[in-house]
């Protein structure tokens, strides 16, 4: 048998989801919803509203259904009811900005030389986190393997929507 490709992957992503993230937001609706509600507060007929804007024409039951799996999920949350002539009028908002993007063909080449050169930096200052992230409490399933993997990433992630969503406020 002779080999006719082979090919060595680097990691240099890490997506860090549970499963019931990734299931809730499988539907490019629902992602949709994620987007809309950020840093918005709306009700379901608002946020179908919104949907139809940008080409999803949604039922208003489809998204009562979705913004259920969305909160099921603890992606989104529900934030206020309102009463008003005996109805009542549920508004959903979330904590969580979904970023995605397709990126572009050139991505890679185009930022290159920035992303290697801020990795670096950042390495190094990982290096110090890694050791106390390894003793930290092991988690309660079989897979605490990649656990202390998981919390450095959650530090970043953490720092960095820190960092990224108070740019330019006072």
């Amino acid at each position: 048998m002779s080999t006719l490709l082979e090919k060595q992957i680097k990691v240099n992503r890490i997506v860090t989801t549970s499963i019931e993230h990734a299931r809730a937001i499988e539907d490019p609706a629902r992602a949709k919803i994620m987007e809309i509600l950020y840093l918005n507060s709306l009700s379901a007929e608002q946020i179908s509203n919104e949907l139809k804007k940008t080409g999803y024409k949604k039922a208003l039951t489809t998204v009562r259904h979705h913004l259920e799996i969305l909160k099921n999920s603890g992606l989104i949350e529900l934030v206020k009811i309102e009463e008003a002539r005996g109805a009542i009028t549920k508004f959903y908002s979330t904590s969580t900005k979904l970023l995605g993007y397709p990126a572009p063909d050139d991505f890679d080449t185009k930022y290159s030389k920035i992303i290697e050169s801020t990795s670096v930096k950042i390495e190094k200052i990982l290096k110090g986190l890694v050791p106390k992230t390894t003793q930290s409490k092991k988690s309660k399933n079989n897979n605490h393997k990649y656990y202390s993997q998981y919390l450095v990433v959650e530090i970043m992630n953490r720092a960095m929507t820190s960092i990224l969503e108070n740019t330019g406020k006072k």
